[in-house]
């Protein structure tokens, strides 16, 4: 029963999705994207030109990315973060705050020149992977190594067997559990053991526009567009609701001091790696001095959170935006 009604729902949602496209075509839901109001921070992460969905869902083509721009240029208010937090908002309008996470270098290629274009303002949240030495998320290397890594493999003793879908990964023969799920809680050091014992197996120079990061000079570049805010995204992109409290104050400080020193302006925003937090994560960031937070559920009421709502890959612009209306992903998909 529970699998019936699951497929009654997927199938209705994608009735309803062609219902909404089909009146946009006719010229219908301008209209309603016009007299939509309230205020909404949208999360975007990588955009490419190609092939946005062969690594992950978290990429986006240009020119889905451009049309959206259009849309909110036409229909919505776009405010920076700062106008965001200080509810500088219009009345008659739907405000939007656009947001990236990640730090991909292709941000700097593909979003900035569009941003400039239609004179919309973004904030960018950033690791300090490079200061680290490495020029990628271990996330994404992950997310490589599942495509191109072997049927089998072992790593740190643990057999894994690859698992074929959508998006391949690595499974525990033992445990049942993920790769990925096995990392995400521990620090960054078998993060980077698996990124040092594996690189041989990944094509990173054709892939580069999935992965690369932007080094410090970059992200100064992106620094000086006056349509841009720099907010911080953990040194390392752990999950700092899962490290010792500790460890994620020492994570959070260096990011901090990272961007800072690459940027040469304050930067008093982070955005939580994966969205998650907890009461005391939230302390220990006020402590290092953030004072705009960025989870995607907000459990632990606090004036320094905002909510966030991440942009589905899945669907078209129209249902994109009505999505945004409604304040929802569809992570039925």
């Amino acid at each position: 029963m529970v699998a019936v009604r699951r497929t009654f729902s997927i199938w209705r949602r994608k009735a309803e999705y062609v219902y909404h496209d089909t009146l946009a075509l006719a010229g219908i839901h301008p209209r309603l994207f016009s007299s939509a109001r309230g205020a909404r921070i949208v999360v975007y992460h990588g955009i490419c030109q190609r092939d946005h969905l062969r690594f992950n869902n978290i990429f986006l083509l240009q020119k889905t990315f451009e049309s959206h721009l259009r849309f909110y240029k036409e229909h919505f208010n776009v405010v920076s973060l700062d106008d965001y937090y200080q509810q500088r908002f219009r009345e008659d309008r739907l405000n939007i705050c656009i947001h990236f996470d990640d730090g991909y270098a292709g941000q700097l290629r593909y979003v900035l020149p569009l941003l400039e274009q239609y004179e919309l303002p973004a904030s960018f949240f950033i690791t300090a992977i490079r200061e680290a030495g490495h020029n990628i998320l271990w996330n994404d290397f992950l997310g490589l190594l599942n495509r191109y890594g072997p049927p089998a493999m072992v790593f740190r003793q643990e057999p894994f067997q690859k698992q074929q879908g959508l998006f391949p990964h690595y499974v525990s023969t033992r445990t049942g559990l993920g790769l990925r799920e096995t990392l995400m809680p521990q620090g960054f050091e078998p993060k980077a053991e698996l990124i040092r014992e594996f690189s041989r197996l990944v094509p990173f120079r054709e892939t580069e526009d999935y992965w690369l990061q932007l080094t410090p000079d970059e992200i100064n570049t992106l620094a000086a567009s006056p349509w841009v805010t720099i907010g911080a995204h953990g040194y390392y992109h752990n999950d700092l609701s899962k490290i010792p409290v500790a460890d994620a104050e020492q994570e959070m400080l260096g990011c901090k001091r990272f961007l800072e020193n690459s940027t040469g302006r304050e930067v008093k925003a982070l955005a939580f790696p994966y969205g998650n937090y907890t009461a005391a994560v939230v302390e220990a960031a006020k402590r290092v001095g953030f004072s705009q937070l960025l989870p995607l559920g907000i459990t632990h009421p606090d004036p320094t959170l905002r909510e966030r709502l991440i942009i589905n890959p899945y669907v078209s612009v129209t249902n994109q935006l009505l999505n945004i209306i409604k304040k929802r992903y569809d992570p039925w998909r």
